[in-house]
């Protein structure tokens, strides 16, 4: 190899190396929390827990109902609540609304409230005023189970498994490129490789139906 082979392929290495550290310190905190939660979702049975129940009531007053009763006409099926209803809500149940539609019907809203790890709804009489606020609870476990499939994150979280998702294929392309740099040195690589491959192809093909 002479000179100036040598100078491209340690400037190649030295390129490799450093994404490949970075996207590695980026992706560390989500790789790990990812290989958590799999084995956790994959082992339910490991982290059984009864959900803890919650239930409020309260009764919205009279100027706030009769804004509800005079939607206009033509009004759609879902839509969001009018401000002075969400913002008297949240007060009064100490429970974030945000901009989520509700379901409007002749006698009754009902505005569901699902978070990561608990499930929540809130109906208001049309008639009364009567409300009903339940929470159902299912623990830590479940609430960072629901991050590893992204189930009602919202936005910001979607954002972060994508620049995750996005670290770890640099992490793993980068390291694929520097296992052919050394393969030569190694002779396991392309085995190891190969198995790492295969594997999960068999699984698939012969036990999963």
């Amino acid at each position: 190899m002479n000179s100036s082979s040598a100078a491209r392929r340690s400037l190649w290495l030295k390129t490799l190396h450093q994404w490949h550290w970075i996207s590695a310190a980026l992706s560390l905190a989500g790789m790990v929390l990812f290989a958590i939660t799999g084995l956790t979702l994959n082992n339910a049975s490991w982290v059984e827990a009864s959900p803890a129940i919650e239930n409020r009531q309260a009764h919205l007053p009279e100027p706030l109902l009769e804004s509800l009763s005079q939607a206009p006409s033509g009004r759609s099926a879902q839509a969001q609540l009018p401000l002075e209803v969400r913002q008297w809500l949240e007060n009064e149940l100490d429970i974030s609304i945000g901009g989520r539609d509700a379901e409007f019907s002749s006698d009754e809203i009902y505005l569901p409230l699902p978070q990561p790890g608990a499930d929540a709804w809130l109906s208001i009489d049309l008639a009364s005023g009567d409300i009903e606020y339940e929470r159902s609870d299912r623990g830590w476990v479940a609430y960072f189970n629901d991050l590893h499939k992204g189930r009602h994150t919202g936005t910001a979280w979607s954002w972060f498994i994508d620049v995750f998702a996005i670290a770890c294929l640099i992490f793993a392309l980068t390291g694929l490129t520097l296992l052919a740099f050394h393969a030569r040195q190694r002779q396991n690589t392309w085995p190891l490789a190969s198995l790492g491959l295969i594997a999960p192809l068999i699984l698939m093909i012969l036990f999963i139906h």
